[in-house]
């Protein structure tokens, strides 16, 4: 079956082209990939929602936060010859032309220092960017959304229209 007014090149084979290739990279991550990823995934940092081998314009993100816009690179030691850390800055500069801002890290310092490498995330997450003040939460938390059932007076439970003033950085850590 033909499909008439579609060009070669659609823009559905494209996605599906970088879909499979990210795929593929997100299967063959460095040991400093999948020990970030554990710390990125699921909104861990701060409840900011970071996708893996994520493709911005030509490239794919090792790790991207899109609310925030901002990339973590992970560099591996091809990365300290000249021509690719050239290649490297051209690629940085690219990405904040499309709006994002680069931390990079090398895998030794994932690997070996993995506490100061999401200290500096976190320190450019709340120093960059500011969540909305009254977010909603994750998905499967909160109850049913369609039946959420009877509202309260103010002061007597959570109320939509009366959200804790407490910022959710600070509702975090109850250990």
């Amino acid at each position: 079956m033909k499909h008439e007014g579609k060009p070669a090149g659609s823009l559905s084979r494209l996605r599906e082209r970088d879909r499979v290739r990210a795929r593929r990279l997100r299967g063959s991550s460095t040991d400093a990939e999948r020990t970030l990823w554990h710390h990125l995934r699921n909104r861990q940092m701060s409840g900011y929602k970071f996708r893996r081998q994520h493709p911005v314009g030509p490239y794919f993100a090792d790790f991207a936060c899109m609310e925030a816009g901002l990339i973590v690179e992970l560099d591996g030691g091809q990365h300290f010859e000249p021509a690719a850390a050239a290649a490297d800055e051209r690629r940085t500069t690219r990405l904040a032309q499309f709006g994002f801002h680069v931390l990079r890290f090398d895998d030794r310092q994932v690997l070996a220092q993995r506490d100061a490498v999401l200290s500096s995330i976190h320190a450019w997450l709340t120093a960059h960017h500011h969540p909305h003040p009254g977010p909603l939460p994750p998905a499967g938390e909160g109850g049913n959304a369609s039946h959420p059932g009877p509202l309260l007076p103010p002061g007597e439970g959570g109320n939509a229209s009366h959200p804790s003033p407490l910022p959710p950085a600070a509702e975090e850590d109850k250990d």
